[in-house]
């Protein structure tokens, strides 16, 4: 498979989207010329670009990383998404009825994701939300804006986002909805902004991750059930 360099870029944007890429993940760039059938050189110039977009970032010696934002990065990006999606529904026109109903399936897609309790799932349809409505509304632009704001705030909630707030913003998802479908896009503007906030606030970002879950848990100390009877071993015990 042979790729362009913007393809790339947008390969990883949409594997960030959809949980598949989580933060602190390297990206080497001999793996993905090799994947992507390109030069290390096209690549390089897709880093370089994700780099730019806030995406990526690089780290002497040991190459490129996909960013583990900080609470300083969340604050800016939610910042950034409360001011284009608010002013968004402002200044925009009501949907036609075939829009609203995509957007009802996507938001009942999200509810069954939460339910399910999928960190990655959930994560990827919540985010995809909000370019979904872009999209909707018709500005390319703005929507490849949000794609990355997106991305972005993903990452962010993969770190500090809890099950009941994902929950919560699957509601104000509903909601935004019900009122885009009234025809009251002011209303709608406001709720996108509180939204956003309430997202935001949400997040534990007062708590550093532990860069170390994954591998504690599989290096964990194995305790015996003190209690547990014993058994002679066999196969079928």
């Amino acid at each position: 498979m042979t790729l362009a360099s913007d393809s790339i870029d947008g390969a990883v944007i949409a594997a960030i989207l959809a949980g598949r890429l989580r933060p602190g993940t390297r990206l080497g760039e001999a793996a993905l010329a090799d994947l992507y059938g390109v030069s290390r050189t096209r690549v390089r110039e897709a880093m370089m670009r994700l780099e730019t977009r806030g995406i990526v970032q690089v780290s002497p010696r040991r190459g490129w990383f996909v960013v583990e934002p900080s609470a300083e990065d969340a604050r800016v990006a939610f910042e950034a998404r409360r001011v284009i999606e608010a002013g968004l529904l402002a200044s925009a026109r009501t949907l036609p009825p075939d829009a609203v109903a995509r957007l009802r399936h996507h938001v009942e897609e999200e509810r069954r994701a939460v339910l399910d309790g999928g960190v990655g799932p959930r994560t990827c349809l919540l985010g995809d939300f909000h370019i979904h409505l872009a999209a909707a509304f018709g500005n390319p632009l703005l929507t490849e804006i949000l794609r990355d704001l997106t991305a972005r705030t993903t990452l962010v909630s993969m770190l500090y986002q809890s099950d009941l707030h994902a929950a919560e913003s699957n509601a104000d998802h509903a909601r935004i909805l019900d009122l885009i479908e009234a025809g009251d896009l002011a209303a709608a503007a406001s709720e996108m902004t509180g939204h956003i906030h309430r997202v935001e606030q949400g997040l534990d970002l007062g708590t550093a991750p532990d860069p170390h879950a994954g591998l504690r848990g599989i290096l964990a100390p194995f305790t015996p059930l003190t209690n547990a009877p014993l058994t002679d071993g066999g196969p079928d015990a």
